[in-house]
């Protein structure tokens, strides 16, 4: 019978560990070799000093510094906030030092997916119902719990996204929405779209369609509710129009070099570095070997790992972008008064993340090792096939939507704690220990937390690329068992 780690050791260079279950105080211990005798309670994802530090030594872990001890810790202590700080400052200055990342070799996958006119491919057929402006979120919402009477042949959803935008702003703030919006109206996995206007907004149906470009009449829809006498009978019969056109389509067989795939952590706790992270991490890699693309976001979390994927820019050009887009986040928080580093949240703490560095060494786990070859500002489309870095926040709704809007058919989302909510697409739940798996059975969709009790990486990886190519194929994930369709927009600036 296999005797379960009590400690993980992520890289040879470090100075903690990680305790896989509590450990009480005195607990005898062996890591590599080393025993230690724990001269605290440990709680399960916490760190444990392998030796003593004295005050102002560097933490260890994932190889990299996570901050500094703000007094002397012994061998076989707690490391946590109470002993530890950030090093983070604010601006920094960078050098490009490339690395040759390693690439895994060529293989061959494909999925039944939905190939669009234009050449896009989607992994689901809904309609989707797309306010303009937050006035009829209400309409919207109605008209998609109506509709869904109607479904018929291959369409499997009519979900209508509400949001609070569309009139009172500005500037940038604006366009943010626009793009969006029209982002989300051109996504392939709606096979319809019925965008909802009131008539009277900033960001109305005709300023919008400059922002959609060409589309196709049959796809895309269009209701001025001010300019109807009855805006729920328009409206359901146009969406029958989008249902009886999509019911027809048909999935094929698609190569996975079609595949765009965004990656997300929320609620990360301690084992999240160390199973679901690199779990996705390792899907990354394949998936590019197989031709395709990923996504990584929440630019904040990166803070403190910025340099590992830096490093990895494929050329200058995309290292200059990758510190424009680091720096300039920085700058958005200095712009509003607010501390760069504020991070990890109070959920992060209490799972066993100490510091930013800490939450970004383990979220950047999610990329792999792959080249950086894209970095797309928020809104911007997916253009290079490969490994992308996308500008959006750390906030859940809000980052995982703007990977729908930069391309993304799928939401990979890791989390330690647990999270009900949905995104414009597909959004898998990661866990990264298996409790919360057992615990919350009508959230999560797949179990990292195999990984921290002794199962092999590369069977879970490929169980897990396997299962990931059929949620491409149609099999629905927890959230839309449970009929959730979310969407947020990052908000900038003023509001008249």
């Amino acid at each position: 019978m296999k005797t379960m780690a009590r400690l993980v050791k992520i890289h040879t260079e470090d100075n903690v560990a990680v305790a896989v279950s509590e450990i009480k105080k005195g607990e005898v211990l062996y890591v590599e070799g080393q025993e230690i005798i724990a001269a605290t309670e440990i709680p399960a994802g916490h760190k444990i000093a392998l030796r003593k530090l004295e005050e102002g030594s560097p933490v260890i872990k994932y190889g990299s510094t996570i901050g500094f001890t703000t007094r002397e810790v012994d061998e076989g202590e707690w490391i946590h906030t109470h002993n530890i700080r950030t090093g983070l400052g604010e601006l920094l200055e960078y050098t490009y030092e490339p690395v040759t990342p390693q690439e895994k070799e060529k293989r061959e996958a494909g999925f039944m997916g939905f190939m669009r006119e234009d050449g896009k491919v989607g992994v689901r057929n809904e309609v989707w119902i797309i306010p303009t402006v937050g006035c009829v979120n209400n309409i919207a919402t109605a008209l998609a719990r109506e509709a869904e009477a109607f479904l018929k042949g291959s369409v499997e959803a009519v979900a209508a996204f509400p949001h609070p935008y569309g009139c009172s702003q500005m500037g940038e703030d604006q366009e943010y929405t626009r793009t969006i919006l029209a982002d989300l109206v051109n996504h392939p996995n709606a096979g319809g779209v019925l965008v909802l206007g009131l008539g009277c907004e900033n960001s109305n149906i005709d300023v919008l369609k400059g922002y959609i470009g060409d589309y196709d009449e049959n796809r895309v829809k269009f209701l001025v509710c001010q300019e109807s006498d009855d805006e729920m009978a328009d409206g359901l019969m146009l969406i029958r129009e989008l249902i009886d056109r999509a019911a027809s389509m048909e999935r094929t067989r698609i190569n996975a070099d079609k595949l765009i795939i965004g990656m997300k952590c929320g609620g990360s706790d301690g084992f999240s570095g160390i199973t679901a992270n690199p779990l996705v991490g390792r899907f990354s890699d394949t998936l590019i070997a197989s031709g395709g693309t990923t996504i990584l976001t929440e630019v904040p979390e990166m803070f403190g790992a910025e340099t590992l994927l830096m490093n990895r820019c494929e050329n200058e050009e995309l290292f200059e972008k990758t510190v424009d887009l680091i720096n300039g986040f920085k700058n958005y928080f200095i712009s509003h008064n607010q501390t760069v580093y504020e991070n990890p949240s109070p959920g992060n703490k209490k799972g066993g993340i100490s510091t930013l560095e800490d939450k970004s060494l383990g979220c950047t786990q999610k990329s792999g090792s792959a080249p950086v070859k894209g970095v797309l500002a928020y809104g911007e489309k997916v253009k290079e096939t490969g490994l992308n870095l996308l500008s959006a926040p750390g906030n859940d709704l809000v980052a995982s939507t703007a990977l729908a809007a930069a391309g993304a058919q799928i939401v990979l989302f890791t989390t330690g704690r647990g999270t009900p909510f949905a995104s414009p697409v597909p959004t898998v739940k990661i866990s990264s220990n298996s409790r919360l798996a057992q615990k919350k059975n009508g959230w999560i969709d797949f179990d990292a937390g195999e990984l921290a009790e002794g199962a092999d990486m590369e069977e879970i990886s490929e169980e897990f690329f396997q299962y990931i190519l059929e949620v491409a194929s149609g099999r629905k994930v927890k959230s839309e068992e449970a009929g959730f369709h979310d969407m947020a927009i990052f908000k900038q600036g003023v509001t008249l």
